[in-house]
């Protein structure tokens, strides 16, 4: 049986939280299990309700989403973040990841894309960023001191999939393998690359010109 996910919303928009809301609600395996308008509120319901998953606006009345995240990370709490803001500034975005949040995402991302990340940020997928984000970052980091191992035919394909935001499962049923084999396929790829995440693959593929910025 699948294990359902719960989750915590939390936005101090009301159309902004309604709109996600619907695509949560109406999404396979998923559970609205709290809803949030202020950032007091949205720590009281991580630590009570304990979800899964915390989709965290990163600016809210009462207490900002980052400092939300911290509370959460000096007490140790197992609640996984997926951080939502408008901002693409380098320092916040580094700032709110420090944290220990799993992923960023922007608000103009589209809500199959929020909910794509929520699932994967529930299996302990770390790194999940927007594509636009991601195409930033690739300016900002990676500068390896020397030349990655080569990556076989079958890894390009997996990190080119990989790098436009898709799932372990989409990229499996777009090669025709088993999400297992796509597991694997990471594994080699982080280790190659020198890298530990998803994001910093992608950000990876960026810089060396796979993938088009702003794709």
């Amino acid at each position: 049986m699948t294990t359902r996910v719960r989750i915590v919303l939390a936005d101090d928009h009301p159309i902004t939280r309604e709109g996600i809301k619907k695509f949560l609600i109406n999404s396979v395996g998923i559970d609205l299990i709290g809803e949030a308008e202020d950032g007091e509120e949205a720590l009281r319901m991580a630590e009570e309700l304990s979800p899964d998953v915390l989709l965290l606006d990163m600016e809210m009345p009462k207490l900002k989403g980052l400092e939300v995240a911290k509370r959460l990370k000096e007490k140790h709490s197992p609640v996984r973040i997926l951080a939502l803001s408008t901002y693409d500034d380098k320092q916040y975005i580094y700032g709110v990841l420090a944290t220990g949040a799993s992923g960023y995402l922007t608000k103009e991302e589209v809500p199959e894309n929020i909910v794509d990340a929520v699932r994967g940020v529930a299996r302990g997928e770390q790194g999940w960023v927007s594509r636009r984000i991601a195409a930033l970052m690739a300016t900002w980091t990676h500068s390896p001191e020397e030349e990655p191992d080569l990556l076989t035919e079958r890894e390009m394909e997996v990190l080119l999939q990989l790098a436009e935001g898709k799932t372990n499962k989409e990229i499996g049923y777009a090669l025709d393998i088993s999400q297992k084999t796509v597991e694997k396929h990471l594994e080699s790829i982080y280790t190659k690359l020198n890298v530990n995440s998803r994001v910093e693959a992608a950000v990876f593929a960026v810089e060396q010109g796979y993938i088009k910025k702003g794709r």
